[in-house]
């Protein structure tokens, strides 16, 4: 609740009337952590920052929501809350490999951890900021700290993600367009490259690389939109969106060194993700999801199956790792302002592992085989970073904290993983100006 509070002000204030001497904040816009709600109308009435009172927040209630009692309807399969967490304990549960602190993102753009190497090397992404137009990317010995500085890549004020950073290459793709960036590290050259024949729209994107090593892109097809009049209201005073009509794209696949390598999959599909290999798609994302589909990108065979994420629930985020499928969903606000959010976990297969259920908590799969889920969680009472081991069945608590500035992200090796927690000086309504990423490691 109050993320989104934070998110609403955060775009209220960084769209002023155009202004080139304020570059910091031009340098910093898209930076802060995202909780996608889709935007819209509330009973008519266009949602407005200054129309949130505090009075509403259930984010100010320092206990627990209660969930039964604010009338949140059960999950198909064994559940699970974030209070049963316990402490995570360093040296026993994980170690640490490295951090990084920003004290004031505020004030100025920071540092970033993108991912590691499948050899251990973070890449450390700096900028861009005030007096550095475009961004500096290095290889960080996390054991020291050394930083072997890449080439410069040419992106301008474009924001990349990685897809993969292997011993031989680091692939990275354009947030803002089908394009992607090679840096062959042997030769110690960037590439990069487009695909003219692709479809294009605003919304084209890069959605993941594929087992098959191709390259696969999201064509916008269908968008979702509000209901005649408006999102009904929900108790919060916040439109309240649960079993929205989801967004479709077409999907393609590209080859990552072909410019004329393009293939149209002849899918329609929501969110994707892959094990080692399979594509694994819902029909929708960001509404309700409909039914998980898994092709054998070797033989082409497919199966169906519901995954039962309940009657009012919107798929947010989807991850796959090993067999296992992991949904963030926002499935509607109840009394008192409790939301219904979930992480659920099921198999290939369609087997139920785990819901994580709680107001104010998103996920996904992470480790080579999927072995492990991490959760951030946004109430007061809950807020922090969590994971769960599936093998041992236990759920940890890394922090007591959640930061607004999402400073660690990208493809990890093994059973390392990423995680940010609030730091800085400055505190303000909406938490602490700075930021701390975290690399660490499973201990098991």
């Amino acid at each position: 609740m109050v993320n989104e509070l934070r998110e609403l002000m955060r775009e209220a204030s960084a769209h002023p009337p155009q202004d080139l001497g304020d570059l910091p904040g031009v340098l910093r816009h898209g930076r802060s952590r995202v909780r996608v709600r889709r935007a819209g109308m509330v009973g008519g009435t266009a949602l407005a920052a200054g129309a949130i009172t505090l009075a509403s927040m259930s984010w100010l209630d320092p206990t627990p929501a209660d969930l039964a009692a604010a009338g949140v309807p059960d999950v198909a399969g064994p559940s699970m809350r974030l209070t049963g967490a316990r402490p995570a304990v360093e040296g026993q549960d994980y170690r640490e490999l490295t951090s990084y602190t920003n004290a004031d993102l505020d004030a100025d753009n920071g540092a970033y951890f993108d991912g590691v190497t499948d050899d251990g090397l973070v890449l450390f992404r700096d900028g861009p900021r005030s007096g550095q137009l475009y961004p500096r990317l290095a290889l960080m010995d996390p054991a020291t700290g050394a930083k072997d500085w890449l080439p410069k890549l040419d992106v301008g004020q474009t924001q990349t993600r990685a897809v993969e950073l292997g011993d031989d290459r680091l692939v990275l793709v354009s947030l803002g367009e089908a394009v992607v960036y090679v840096f062959d590290r042997d030769a110690r050259q960037w590439s990069g490259l487009k695909w003219p024949e692709l479809p294009k729209t605003a919304e084209t994107r890069i959605a993941d690389l594929g087992p098959d090593g191709r390259l696969y892109v999201l064509v916008p097809a269908t968008q979702g939109s509000p209901p005649p009049g408006g999102w009904p209201t929900g108790p919060d005073g916040e439109a309240d969106d649960a079993d929205a009509e989801g967004d479709t794209f077409d999907l393609w696949s590209v080859s990552p060194t072909d410019a004329t390598d393009i293939r149209d999959e002849r899918l329609r599909v929501g969110a994707i993700g892959f094990t080692d290999d399979s594509l694994v798609w819902t029909d929708s994302s960001n509404g309700a999801a409909g039914l998980v589909h898994v092709r054998d990108l070797a033989t082409g065979e497919e199966s169906s199956f519901d995954p039962e994420l309940g009657e009012r629930c919107n798929l947010l985020g989807f991850s796959v790792a090993g067999e296992r499928i992991a949904m963030s969903q926002y499935c509607g606000t109840y009394e008192g302002g409790v939301r219904d959010d979930r992480v659920q976990v099921v198999t290939t297969g369609g087997e139920q592992i785990v819901t994580v259920q709680e107001s104010g908590v998103d996920g996904g799969i992470l480790g080579e085989d999927g072995d492990f889920l991490t959760l951030t969680a946004y109430d007061r009472a809950t807020g922090g970073t969590y994971v769960y081991d599936f093998d041992e069945g236990q759920l940890l608590r890394l922090s007591d904290g959640t930061s607004s500035w999402n400073v660690g992200s990208g493809p990890t090796p093994g059973d390392q993983f990423l995680w940010s927690e609030p730091a800085g000086a400055k505190v303000s309504l909406f938490g602490r100006s700075g930021a701390t990423v975290h690399l660490g490691e499973l201990i098991r």
